[in-house]
């Protein structure tokens, strides 16, 4: 199986005059099932559909790559990448990056701020009556009302800034079928607003013909704009509709003289979909037009890896993970995952070693609750927050038991769990002796985030005590079985409602009592559509309307984030600490 043609000349050897779907990405093409294009663009070839993909086009030339390819028969489809453009673009103290992971060579500058946006308006500048599509990441969590924290004010749907016709939110697996379906003779409008996980701009007539009981109305933009509160409450119904088992409410917003309408997501992928979208005949490499521009960083990171499962529900209050995925785990088959396993091992450059076996969560494969009709009433955004759920099965053994068949893999020598691990859902069971024995490359890596009691709590993770817990375990198991591994924490400064004292805790406690030289440390970057960033615009707790500390300067996360640094026994907000240059990132 050939990429998906990316030319006019490639277009033309498959014998193809006429396209149906012309997808743009701002990532380089990369055909693998971690990659969204990659999955976007063979699905629809699965069903018949004739798909190119445009990587990377410029646009800030004469624009032939928006036009090299002509019209497409059905609609064109637009992606920012796998990453928000804005924070592949920027720091967290708004410097500009000089790298992008997802580029050939590691090179910044081949993607514009706010990709989904611009390209979306090049392309109806230039075709005005094809319809555009747009998902992926930034145009999913950009579908309402959100805080934009590089211009640092609020900015309307991207339907309203970009021009396009239709959003797919979230994992746009099956969504992107439906909509090129009802697509197949035109532009069908009344097909295409009956679909759901899709948003898009509707007069005030459209409006009023929805039921009023499946319908919840959020403050406008306007409103928005106006009242920080009134900001903060569309926020808690979105994402308490965003958690529900099977939500059925559709939200409308208004944005000038015109409605963003979002209908409610779709039914969880099932086993069988999921299993579909890995298993399409990628050639799990990039493109051959980038033979000679140096190495893609994010295709490097991931050649040698395996996704196990979609979703998280950990419910992190920062975290675009359950916005975007969900909150309820989509879990591959063992024998999907171990296709996949046996196909690297065939890679001519496979040396014996799975860089990951992982998700967005490592340890949640196959979790769910053990009375699926208490989590069709539930409405947490996590399942471990407060306290884990007493409904949660957190059984570790399906997932112990598919390391065992990876490791039987002949070619595995080891196979390492890259992803973050959370020690919030560890039982009784050897989960962590089994990873420490079979699946660490030397360094173990999970996320505390902070130790003070009151930011975790409004990070929603655990107490600290649990880090504490995992550091002695970790102690004895590694002086058990004669093993020299570090356990490698994460810690996040500036969260709303951190103080710099908070930041003088952290630093005590993690530098000095317990002797870590951290490393995995981050300032906070606040997303659109998390909680954090609510809370960071807001200056408050939208759920309990509680007034918050937020530190926004750029002097004041400076100063909190040199805190990671400070040597034992000198205080970090002193003149030579604060001048100090951090020396790790996330």
């Amino acid at each position: 199986m050939a990429f998906l043609p990316t030319t006019l000349k490639e277009v033309r050897a498959r014998g193809w005059d006429e396209l149906d779907v012309i997808l743009f990405t701002g990532d380089a093409y990369i055909d693998h099932p971690s990659f969204g294009a990659a999955v976007i663009g063979r699905l629809l070839e699965s069903e018949g559909y004739r798909v190119a993909i445009v990587p990377q086009p410029n646009w800030r030339d004469d624009l032939r790559d928006f036009k090299k390819l002509g019209t497409p028969r059905l609609f064109f489809a637009v992606s920012g990448g796998a990453m928000d453009s804005m924070v592949n673009h920027y720091t967290a103290n708004l410097r500009l990056r000089h790298d992008d992971a997802y580029t050939a060579g590691g090179v910044a500058g081949f993607r514009p701020d706010r990709t989904v946006t611009v390209y979306t308006q090049i392309l109806k500048q230039l075709f005005p009556h094809t319809p555009v599509v747009v998902g992926g990441i930034e145009a999913s969590l950009r579908r309402l009302t959100h805080y934009d924290y590089w211009s640092n004010r609020l900015h309307p749907s991207i339907l309203a800034s970009s021009g396009a016709d239709l959003v797919i939110y979230g994992m746009g697996d099956r969504t992107i079928l439906e909509v090129a379906r009802a697509m197949r003779n035109g532009y069908n409008a009344k097909l295409l607003r009956k679909l759901p996980q899709v948003a898009f701009l509707a007069d005030a007539a459209y409006v009023d013909r929805l039921d009023p009981a499946q319908t919840l109305r959020l403050h406008s933009f306007e409103e928005c704009e106006a009242s920080k509160e009134a900001f903060g409450e569309n926020f808690t119904i979105i994402e308490r509709e965003s958690n529900l088992l099977h939500p059925t409410a559709t939200l409308v917003e208004g944005v000038g003289e015109q409605f963003v309408v979002v209908n409610p997501p779709g039914a969880i992928l099932t086993t069988e979909e999921l299993d579909r979208s890995f298993d399409l005949p990628y050639e799990r490499a990039p493109h051959p037009r980038y033979r000679d521009r140096g190495a893609i960083p994010a295709w490097e990171m991931i050649r040698h890896s395996v996704n196990i499962h979609r979703g998280c529900f950990g419910g992190c209050s920062f975290c675009t993970i359950s916005a975007h995925q969900g909150k309820f785990i989509h879990s591959r088959s063992e024998q999907s995952i171990l296709r996949e396993v046996e196909r690297i091992t065939q890679m001519p450059d496979f040396r014996g070693y799975l860089s990951d076996v992982g998700a967005p969560s490592a340890n949640m494969y196959r979790m769910q609750g053990r009375d699926r009709t208490l989590c069709e009433r539930c409405r947490r955004p996590s399942c471990l927050h407060p306290k884990i759920c007493p409904n949660l099965n957190n059984d570790h053994r399906p997932l112990l038991d598919l390391y065992a068949k990876i490791r039987a893999v002949k070619g595995i020598k080891k196979a390492f769990i890259g992803s973050g691990i959370r020690y919030d859902l560890f039982d009784d069971s050897p989960y962590l002796a089994t990873v420490l024995k079979h699946h660490t490359s030397g360094r173990l890596k999970v996320a505390p985030e902070h130790t003070e009691e009151h930011v975790l709590q409004l990070m929603r993770k655990p107490p600290f005590a649990l880090f504490e817990q995992l550091n002695a375990d970790f102690q004895t198991i590694c002086r058990r079985e004669g093993l020299r591994y570090q356990l490698i924490p994460y810690f996040i400064s500036s969260h709303p409602g951190c103080m710099e004292r908070d930041m003088k805790a952290l630093s005590e406690r993690v530098l000095g009592r317990l002797h870590f030289t951290l490393e995995q440390v981050q300032d906070l970057t606040p997303t659109p559509m998390t909680l954090s960033s609510v809370m960071f615009y807001t200056g408050m707790n939208p759920y309990t309307k509680k007034p918050l500390f937020v530190a926004r300067n750029q002097e004041d996360k400076k100063r909190q984030k040199s805190y990671f640094f400070a040597s034992k026994g000198r205080s970090a907000s002193s003149s030579q600490q604060s001048k100090r240059k951090p020396h790790g990132k996330r």
